[in-house]
């Protein structure tokens, strides 16, 4: 179970751009989170990804309190999740070919053994030829380089994914196959998502439910991000 209650975070804790919100998903299950660019629900994504401590309020992973944010959480929780962002050229590093990119979160934590493996069977899951593999992202268009971001995401097999507006910058085609790839990996690992986004028809399409941002917020907040 992921638990967000009572969320008010933001970037400056004079002006929270999110307020008092709760979100629960249960194990396996996918929820999407609809809204308005710059209504804060990307900064509850973040919340929820363990990437920014909120001002006030819990988050619970799988029955396990969280008591940070980024590397004061503990490790299992950090490695709980997988993020993929909108913008596959803000998260990744342009010195990296793909290969290691994808490869980055296992070497972090210490198990480079299994990179060539895991890269390999990713890369082949996502669409991605070994020719690609060795380009570095301003070599390959943005939804060649957000393929390597959602193999980056699984290769850790997490629990949980937070897509963050992943098919935003892409055509359909791209959208359709990226879609097909999260589904096919929670269908073997039992996975829960969230994934944010603003066109209603894509979200009620991939996921078991269909929240809007208005429905979550316990008292209007200001935009934000």
């Amino acid at each position: 179970m992921l638990e967000l209650s009572g969320i008010t975070a933001g970037y400056d804790p004079r002006r929270p751009v999110v307020r008092g919100v709760s979100l629960t998903i249960a194990p396996g299950r996918s929820v999407g989170l609809l809204g308005p660019s710059g209504c804060g629900k990307s900064t509850l994504a973040r919340v929820a990804a363990l990437l920014h401590r909120p001002d006030s309020g819990t988050v619970v992973v799988d029955g396990d309190p969280v008591r940070g944010a980024r590397h004061r959480a503990t490790r299992e929780q950090r490695t709980a999740f997988g993020v993929v962002f909108q913008q596959p050229r803000l998260a990744a590093d342009p010195r990296m070919r793909l290969t290691d990119l994808i490869a980055e979160p296992l070497r972090a934590t210490g198990r480079r053994a299994e990179a060539a493996a895991a890269v390999a069977a990713l890369a082949e899951r996502v669409g991605l030829s070994g020719e690609l593999l060795r380009r570095r992202p301003h070599e390959v268009s943005d939804g060649q380089l957000q393929r390597a971001c959602l193999a980056r995401a699984l290769v850790l097999r997490p629990r949980w994914l937070i897509c963050d507006e992943m098919t935003a910058m892409l055509d359909a085609s791209t959208t359709a196959a990226l879609v097909a790839v999260v589904e096919d990996y929670r269908a073997g690992s039992g996975a829960g998502l969230l994934a944010v986004g603003h066109d209603r028809v894509l979200l009620d399409r991939w996921c078991d439910e269909t929240v809007h941002w208005d429905e979550l917020r316990a008292e209007k907040s200001p935009s934000g991000v």
